[in-house]
């Protein structure tokens, strides 16, 4: 438990402990790191709708940043309302582009007569549901951040948190719905596919992963808001990073690894060969290729 701060009134803390810096050094590295690798990857493969998840990616990493300054001062407030503001609102903006990802596949696949919601408004009313949670938590985490020992702007900046995480845990629940429907009821669509438009699956898959590492997260930080400041979460370092830097680290290797970059360019490859037998694929350099009936292949960035 660290010292109260002499400077601030009544003594107010901003931290029950002294944050970590060799924790905070390790998750700026694999943010940081990662969300470099994004801004490479979407760049190549001309995946611009993962612009909001490098962003929140970026955001991660000045999060952890200042909590490594904190380290050194426990009693800063610039620090402390970096890292409450950007570790809080960062995921929400990872939801918006894994929204625009299941759009991507559905487009990929033809599947949109099995999905429950026209691909053309799943976009707009979860990533519209999105920027909701984003405000709200904004703006609840401002007033946690700028509290200073004021109960009563500290509960009211609570409850709109825990409000903008609930609006975020509706919404990712029933996207994966809307995700497992499409999947179920497509089933046979899907499985008469080409081979060579079977990436959709694995895209899925990491898609309902990150979704599920998203809402444990939010899950954890609802119960987190919900023991207040003297809870037991709160009060002790750990349970952020099993809990948060983890899962959040694993969401943003995960779209490494499997990058949605793919589907941008298994799309802009099936619009050319639209009207033509043959199939597509990617090659070794990461190109489109597709395979006519003369039996030429093309290729297209």
């Amino acid at each position: 438990m660290v010292s109260q701060c002499a400077n601030r009134e009544g003594g107010y803390e901003l931290y029950a402990y002294s944050p970590s810096l060799p924790a905070a050094i390790i998750f700026i590295a694999i943010f940081g790191t990662s969300a470099v690798l994004h801004i490479w990857q979407a760049g190549k493969k001309r995946s611009w709708f993962m612009t909001p998840f490098i962003i929140g990616g970026l955001m991660e990493t000045v999060g952890y940043v200042g909590r490594a300054l904190s380290h050194h001062n426990t009693c800063s407030l610039t620090p402390y309302i970096i890292q409450t503001l950007l570790l809080l609102l960062g995921p929400a903006l990872f939801a918006a582009s894994i929204y625009m990802i299941l759009g991507r596949i559905i487009l990929l696949t033809d599947g949109e007569p099995y999905a429950l919601i026209r691909r053309t408004w799943l976009t707009k009313i979860f990533v519209g549901g999105d920027v909701l949670c984003f405000l709200m938590q904004l703006a609840g985490g401002g007033m946690l951040a700028s509290a200073d020992g004021d109960p009563d702007k500290a509960k009211l900046g609570e409850n709109l948190v825990v409000g903008g995480l609930f609006v975020q845990l509706a919404f990712f629940g029933f996207f994966i719905l809307v995700a497992a429907l499409f999947q179920m009821q497509g089933r046979h669509h899907l499985a008469g596919l080409p081979q060579s438009l079977s990436a959709w699956r694995r895209h899925l898959y990491v898609l309902y992963g990150t979704s599920l590492l998203i809402l444990v997260r939010s899950v954890f930080r609802v119960v987190e808001y919900f023991q207040g400041e003297h809870g037991y979460l709160l009060s002790h370092e750990v349970f952020l990073y099993i809990f948060d830097a983890s899962l959040m680290a694993a969401a943003m290797v995960a779209m490494n690894v499997v990058h949605p970059g793919d589907i941008a360019l298994l799309l802009k490859g099936k619009s050319l060969e639209d009207g033509r037998e043959g199939f597509l694929e990617l090659d070794s350099r990461g190109m489109v290729e597709g395979h006519g009936v003369d039996g030429h292949s093309r290729h297209w960035r």
